[in-house]
Parts: C-alpha cells; sequence; structure tokens
C-alpha cells in the first residue's frame, strides 16, 4: 500500500513514498532517475520493505513525472541543487528520526539519483552503505565518506561508459573505500526500470539480489556492533 508523507526540508516541503514495516531496525532512502519519482522506484522500495527495510522515496521533481528523455532532461535541468540536496537529507533524517540513532542506514539510488547517494554520506556519516545503478561521480567527493559502495553497471551505456566506470572504481578504492562493482552483460542504461525499453529481467533480479546481499552484511552488521 503506497504511503506519502511531506518531507521537512526547510522550505515548502516535499512528498515521499514512506515505508515503515513492523519490526524493521533498518532503513534505506530510495532515490529515483531523472523520469521522477515513477512506479519503478515505488515498486524497487517497496520490495526492500519486503525484506525487511524501512524505506523513504522523496519525490525530487513535485510530483512531475517524465515519460520522455526530453521532459526528464528537462526536469533535471530546472530542479536546484540546493533543493536536492534539502529533499535528500530530509529523508534521510526522516529515517534516523523514526528508527533511532543507532539504526543502520543506507542510500541507494538511480542514475540522477544514484549522484545523490553518492553525496548524501558526505553529509551524514552515518549512512552505512551506499548503493548505485548506472550513475557515478569522481572527484574529491569521493574520499568525503566512508561507507562502502556496491555499483551496478551496464554493458554498453552511452551515458555512463566504461571508463567513467573505471574512474569511479579507482576513485573510490584510491580514497579508502570499501567497493563492489558488477557489469551486466548485454544490458543498456536503465535495465533494471521494469517501464523501460532497455529492462533486463535477468540482469535486474541479479542486482536486485546483490543489492540485498549487500545491505544485509553492511546494515545488519553495523547493528549488531551498536
Amino acid at each position: 500500500m503506497a504511503e506519502f508523507e511531506r518531507l521537512r526540508t526547510g522550505g515548502s516541503g516535499a512528498r515521499a513514498h514512506v515505508r515503515f514495516p513492523d519490526g524493521a531496525h533498518s532503513g534505506v532512502v530510495v532515490l529515483h532517475p531523472w523520469w521522477g519519482l515513477n512506479d519503478d522506484v515505488i515498486a524497487y522500495a517497496d520490495r526492500l520493505v519486503g525484506e525487511g527495510h524501512a524505506t523513504v522515496a522523496p519525490d525530487m521533481f513535485g510530483g512531475q513525472v517524465a515519460s520522455t528523455v526530453e521532459d526528464a532532461d528537462r526536469l533535471t535541468s530546472e530542479m536546484d541543487d540546493e533543493v536536492g540536496q534539502a529533499i535528500t537529507l530530509a529523508a534521510v533524517d526522516l529515517l534516523a528520526d523514526r528508527l533511532g540513532p543507532d539504526a543502520p542506514l543506507a542510500a541507494l539510488g538511480f542514475s540522477f539519483g544514484a549522484a545523490w547517494a553518492i553525496w548524501a554520506p558526505t553529509q551524514r556519516q552515518r549512512l552505512d552503505a551506499t548503493v548505485v545503478y548506472y550513475g557515478t561521480w569522481v572527484g574529491e567527493v569521493l574520499g568525503e565518506a566512508a561507507s562502502p559502495v556496491l555499483g551496478h553497471f551496464a554493458e554498453d551505456d552511452p551515458y555512463e561508459p566504461e571508463e567513467s566506470v573505471t574512474a569511479f572504481e579507482e576513485g573510490l578504492r584510491d580514497a579508502g573505500r570499501d567497493v563492489e562493482i558488477h557489469r551486466y552483460p548485454g544490458t543498456g542504461h536503465w535495465f533494471a526500470e521494469p517501464s523501460r525499453d532497455a529492462f533486463s529481467v535477468e540482469a535486474s533480479e541479479l542486482a536486485f539480489a546483490r543489492t540485498v546481499a549487500f545491505l544485509r552484511k553492511h546494515l545488519e552488521v553495523n547493528q549488531s556492533s551498536t
């Protein structure tokens, strides 16, 4: 059952799909691709709920959802970075407030949302794990956080070509981060999103299984040590 709440962002607020299953002791912020908070993202967040995690999936675009690359590009270019920062951190803080100070948390993002998932631990050190789907970052920001990183990347991706993925992986390792990068043969960008033409059932299921195992390893280990 979908549940939407308003996040406290310091401005007018933003809505988010929020799920706190009974007995949840860990949480994941799920950050959408440039299409917006669509059914693919909500369904993915709900699958994580089925694995025992509380989830908050914030809406960066004020309820707008794109169906074409042109519309998605417009939504992305129109969004102010400070607004994105505020929304991302408000989602993390909502999980932290409801689950408590010792609850292990993770940030997970798709493409556009991957950048926010990489950035978030630089501002919220309590984030214990980062998962990205076909999204990278390079530069000093990679050394400003310590959370382990799991990355899922397509074999044929003009948005994130092999050299970008390699630079991302090397940058994380140079920064001393724990890194696990997977490349999926025969796939393209958006392979994990059912509404896109690039969707691959086999690759998306393998990536999800790896994500569940990664979150279990890093969130439950953190929890048991607190």
